[in-house]
């Protein structure tokens, strides 16, 4: 299958390409590198792997990639940890706008004109913003008061675009809503703003380096965000992309969505004290709470068991094995000063 794969230099992307690759898919990518930089990938000369440095908002760009492709999986958005969703409000807004509709508006003309099967859409947690029943299912991003923050929002307008193109045109679809990825490849984003944390300067404000990076730099008692009573399903990013492959390859994935995640609550707390321990330390480890923000949610806690049903997909990989290669990775970037 040839597969178009926008954001494709991106951190979850990094997993995603490499697993349809091996998997035998033929990969189609675009990027115009607005957060990183430019950065290598292992399968750049991967000869089933076909790279465009380029705007996905550019549609006529889009129309010429995705002309003979048999589906696309968007990703392409401006994305970030917690302090990016309060610093570019708008821009997250508006620019993901742009990049969605682009997108859609090649895959509608591609599946009308040529023959482009499923568009498949990186959705986001975050449209369980305001949820209040959990484990939340698929369908509870409707029952629920709409996302306060605008980067939740638009991820929940993301679902609109497809509800919409599938009621005019018939393009079929499937919406992957993803549960705090990690793993190996987040870097220091160009337009991040650098907070202080304690004394330790951050440029990620993603919970998993920026704690690997307090530990590592010997930051004692350990600086948190809120009461680090915060619940989150840390979900490590090959299983991630198996997931997402799955629901490219599967008919069972046509027209519907799935939250893709492991079924492991994790608190704050829990989380810092397992790296606390991975980086050697043996003293007892001691919290400072920090102001949280405003969009700092308190729990999210996905039901996994309609991938599990339609899919087979469960995420397998613990918590404790994701971080034995996380965080070998991590502390190389911070002594490089990518992180």
């Amino acid at each position: 299958m040839k597969i178009l794969v926008t954001g494709s230099a991106g951190f979850v992307a990094g997993y995603l390409v490499d697993d349809l690759l091996k998997h035998g898919h033929e990969v189609v990518g675009i990027d115009n590198y607005s957060k990183y930089g430019k950065i290598e990938k292992s399968y750049d000369n991967n000869p089933h792997y076909h790279f465009v440095e380029g705007d996905v908002k550019d549609t006529k760009l889009m129309k010429e990639l995705i002309e003979d492709c048999d589906q696309v999986i968007a990703i392409a958005a401006m994305i970030g940890g917690i302090t990016y969703f309060h610093t570019y409000a708008y821009d997250l807004l508006a620019e993901n706008e742009r990049i969605i509709a682009s997108t859609f508006d090649a895959a509608i003309w591609a599946h009308e004109n040529k023959h482009l099967q499923k568009i498949n859409v990186l959705s986001s947690s975050m449209v369980y913003e305001c949820v209040s029943h959990y484990p939340s299912e698929e369908g509870d991003q409707l029952q629920c008061p709409p996302p306060l923050s605008t980067y939740g929002f638009q991820k929940l307008a993301c679902e609109y675009f497809v509800k919409g193109a599938w009621e005019q045109y018939k393009l079929p679809y499937t919406i992957i809503r993803p549960f705090n990825c990690v793993g190996t490849g987040e870097q220091r984003a160009k337009n991040e703003k650098e907070i202080m944390s304690g004394n330790v300067k951050l440029a990620m404000s993603h919970v998993v380096p920026d704690l690997v990076q307090k530990v590592y730099k010997g930051q004692d008692p350990l600086h948190i965000l809120g009461s680090g009573n915060q619940i989150r399903h840390y979900t490590y990013g090959g299983d991630l992309a198996e997931g997402i492959r799955f629901c490219v390859e599967k008919d069972a994935a046509v027209n519907q969505d799935f939250n893709l995640s492991t079924p492991v609550s994790t608190n704050v707390k829990e989380l810092a004290t397992l790296i606390w321990k991975k980086l050697g330390n043996t003293n007892p480890i001691s919290f400072v709470s920090d102001p949280a923000f405003e969009y700092d949610v308190q729990k999210r806690v996905p039901s996994v068991e309609k991938a599990k049903k339609l899919l087979g997909f469960e995420a397998r990989t613990d918590l404790s094995t994701t971080l034995d290669e996380v965080i070998p990775w991590i502390t190389k970037q911070i002594d490089l000063g990518n992180i």
